[in-house]
């Protein structure tokens, strides 16, 4: 596995972003390879407290999908982004803050119930816009996390299906950090299970799980989307965020 440069990200230098962006390639092209996979597990540039300038670098060098934690903070820079890349907001959603974003975003990852969906179903409505959305699984039964018990996932899944304008993508979650692999394979399994039995979820085609510490495991139990940060741009020294 390739080692990516660490650096705390106000000392990340654009060739460092360039560096790390070549060694999380080459890691997730070798454990496909292991895995015997030949589809796709696409980058996401996770951009928590990342300043506008590395943002836009990144995009330079061929990431198109931005991923935004804090409402707040992604209108402030939205404008300054000189791509547009497709953007997700992946960060924990009040409903008060659906109107925000919801003309501003594809995909919303973070949706962990029913109430929330119909909320967005709502703002999408009023935008003459059909919302994806990925739902939040709590993988590893977290009391810290939120997400749908995976228990409760085809219930919350097929009321949620009645929807007018919000379409299940499919699944996200965050494991338990350093947590056995078989919170992946379970997630794997619940994703696989989902789409062959219940026809409501069969259009389902995104399984978002890894982040920069465990991608190369997520994308060995079929992740199709992994979520990079401090792996691209340094970590985040919290004591000042």
């Amino acid at each position: 596995m390739t080692e990516r440069i660490s650096k705390s990200a106000e000392e990340t230098t654009l060739e460092d972003i360039k560096l790390n962006y070549t060694a999380v390639k080459q890691n997730i092209a070798e454990a496909m390879d292991k895995a015997g996979r030949c589809d796709t597990v696409r980058i996401m540039a996770v951009t928590k407290t990342v300043p506008c300038e590395k943002i836009n670098y990144a995009e330079s060098l061929g990431i198109d999908l931005l991923g935004e934690n804090r409402v707040q903070e992604f209108l402030g820079k939205y404008e300054n982004y000189s791509e547009k890349s497709e953007i997700h907001f992946i960060g924990g959603l009040q409903k008060n803050k659906v109107k925000y974003i919801i003309d501003k975003v594809s995909m919303i990852h973070s949706v962990d119930s029913v109430e929330l969906a119909a909320e967005i179903d709502r703002r999408a409505g009023s935008h003459g816009l059909v919302k994806d959305i990925l739902l939040e699984i709590n993988i590893g039964g977290e009391e810290s996390k939120g997400g749908i018990a995976p228990s409760e996932l085809i219930e919350t899944a097929k009321a949620v299906s009645g929807l007018e304008n919000v379409r299940i993508r499919g699944l996200m979650t965050i494991p338990p950090v350093n947590c056995d692999e078989k919170y992946f394979a379970s997630m794997q399994e619940l994703f696989e299970n989902s789409k062959q039995k219940y026809s409501f979820l069969s259009g389902m085609d995104t399984l978002s799980m890894g982040m920069s510490g465990d991608y190369a495991t997520a994308v060995k139990y079929g992740s199709t989307l992994v979520r990079i940060g401090s792996g691209l741009f340094g970590y985040r020294n919290y004591s000042k965020i």
